[in-house]
C-alpha cells in the first residue's frame, strides 16, 4: 500500500466512523454536499487516475469546515495523494462501499437539540469580543443590532471577531450588510453559522475568511441567494 493510498482511505474510513459527528458539526448544505461529492468519486473511473485525485480533492474540501479537533479534520492537511491508479483503484472502490454502508439503511432520525448544541459549542469556540470591548469601539454606545452577538452561557455576550478589521475600528461595512440580509438581530446563531461554515456558492471557504479577498457584492450576492433560496 502507497502512503498515498493510505492517507486517502483513511479519510473514508474516519467518514465512516464519525458520520454522525460530521452531521452535525456541517450545515445541511454543505453535508449534501459532501454526499454528492463522495457520489462524484464513486462514480469515477478507477483507471483514471487524475480523475480520482481530482475527485478525492473535491471531497476533501468539502470536510475542511469541520472543527479543529474533529478527528477527520485532523488527518485532512497530512493527506498527500499523487496521481497514480495503485491510489485511484482504492479510493473509488473504498467510497462505493461507503455510500453502500450509508444508503443500506434509512438514518435514524437527527437529535436536533444535539445538533444546536454542537452547531453553537462550535460557533463559540471562534476569537470573539466581550461586549465591553465592543462598547468601547462605539465610545460607550450601545452596538448596531444588526452585529452578531452570541449568548456565551459562561462568558457573557460575545461578538464574533471577523465582523471587525484589525485595530481598534468599527465592524466592515459589507458585514453588517450581509447581517442585515441574514437577520443577525433576529438569528444570530444563524448569520455566525453561515459566516463560519463553508460555503459551496463562495467556492468553499467560510465567507469570514474571504472578507478583504473578494469584492463586497459577492459576499451580498451569496446571502441574498441564501434568503431567496437560489
Amino acid at each position: 500500500m502507497t502512503p498515498g493510498e493510505d492517507s486517502g482511505t483513511r479519510v473514508l474510513d474516519l467518514i465512516d466512523e464519525h458520520l454522525d459527528s460530521i452531521r452535525a458539526a456541517l450545515p445541511d448544505g454543505q453535508y449534501q454536499l459532501l454526499l454528492k461529492r463522495l457520489r462524484a468519486l464513486a462514480d469515477t473511473p478507477p483507471d483514471d487516475a487524475r480523475a480520482v485525485l481530482r475527485a478525492f480533492q473535491a471531497v476533501r474540501l468539502c470536510l475542511l469546515p469541520l472543527p479543529f479537533g474533529h478527528p477527520v479534520r485532523e488527518v485532512l492537511d497530512s493527506v498527500r495523494l499523487v496521481a497514480t491508479v495503485p491510489v485511484g483503484r482504492p479510493l473509488v472502490l473504498g467510497t462505493q462501499d461507503l455510500l453502500a454502508r450509508l444508503t443500506a439503511a434509512p438514518p435514524p432520525p437527527p437529535d436536533t437539540a444535539a445538533i444546536i448544541a454542537a452547531v453553537e459549542r462550535r460557533l463559540l469556540k471562534a476569537p470573539a469580543l466581550s461586549a465591553a470591548e465592543v462598547r468601547v469601539r462605539y465610545g460607550g454606545a450601545p452596538p448596531p443590532p444588526e452585529l452578531i452577538r452570541l449568548a456565551d452561557p459562561e462568558l457573557g455576550d460575545r461578538y464574533p471577531q471577523f465582523q471587525f478589521p484589525p485595530g481598534d475600528g468599527t465592524p466592515y461595512e459589507v458585514v453588517l450588510e450581509v447581517n442585515r440580509v441574514l437577520l443577525a438581530d433576529a438569528d444570530p446563531w444563524g448569520a455566525a453559522d453561515w459566516w463560519l461554515s463553508g460555503n459551496a456558492w463562495l467556492g468553499g471557504p467560510p465567507p469570514a475568511h474571504l472578507l478583504g479577498l473578494l469584492p463586497d457584492r459577492e459576499l451580498v450576492d451569496a446571502a441574498v441567494a441564501l434568503v431567496e433560496g437560489d
